[in-house]
């Protein structure tokens, strides 16, 4: 029976300054990192050993795979980064604190750009202090200037099919470590939630989701695992 292992990253560092992150990227704190360890300690303690890695090119998600893996005795599989995996671009609002800018816009229509399914955040303007287009990690890749939860869920999912979804019918114990909204996509996708339900979906910083799949692929189980 296939398995699939999500992880969110660990708390970021923006994740504790209540700012819009997105695809900038920024560092696990302390509290981040032993978030990491101990889902791999529990993925060890459940027997429950993954064998091959997805992840985003984002640091803290990256990081958060390898504490958590090293904590498994399984650093050595292979992994494989894809920026289809990043967060969801935030576009204009990116390193803006969320309070202040509830009081700015009013708390309406920031709920709108964070939580609405099809609504993006204003875009981010050329040269702006977080403007990626000079990242080499991102060269050749066509950097969106702000996304909406469906911008993200139609990046993440041919991911998905392309190389998750393969390993997995390969007989892979498949971890994924990435971000909140894009693992939303993969939740979406797998349980077959609907746009209205999935934005009020919340995902927990490292907390290993598991999805006990059938043959096709389809969810026969989802679970955390530090309730089992």
């Amino acid at each position: 029976m296939p398995r699939l292992i999500l992880i969110r990253h660990g708390q970021s560092q923006w994740n504790l300054e209540n700012r819009f992150t997105g695809w900038w990227d920024v560092d696990v704190t302390e509290k981040g990192a032993a978030e990491a360890v101990a889902a791999g300690e529990l993925l060890k303690a459940r027997g429950m050993l993954p064998t091959v890695a997805f992840t985003s090119l984002q640091t803290r998600a990256i990081k958060t795979l390898h504490l958590a893996l090293e904590a498994a005795g399984r650093l050595w599989i292979p992994e494989d980064k894809d920026w289809r995996l990043n967060e969801r671009h935030y576009g204009g609002l990116t390193g803006l604190n969320k309070a202040e800018t509830a009081e700015k816009h009013g708390e309406d229509q920031v709920k709108i750009w964070r939580r609405s399914f099809d609504t993006p955040p204003p875009p981010m303007e050329p040269g702006s202090a977080f403007d990626l287009s000079s990242d080499p990690r991102y060269a050749g890749i066509d950097i969106p200037a702000t996304e909406s939860l469906k911008d993200t869920i139609a990046r993440a999912l041919p991911c998905f099919e392309e190389k998750i979804a393969p390993a997995l019918k390969a007989g892979e114990l498949v971890v994924v470590s990435a971000h909140g909204n894009s693992l939303r996509a993969l939740v979406k996708h797998l349980s077959g939630i609907s746009d209205d339900e999935i934005t009020g979906l919340e995902i927990p910083t490292g907390q290993p989701i598991v999805y006990e799949l059938d043959n096709d692929l389809n969810e026969v189980e989802r679970y955390y695992l530090s309730e089992r």
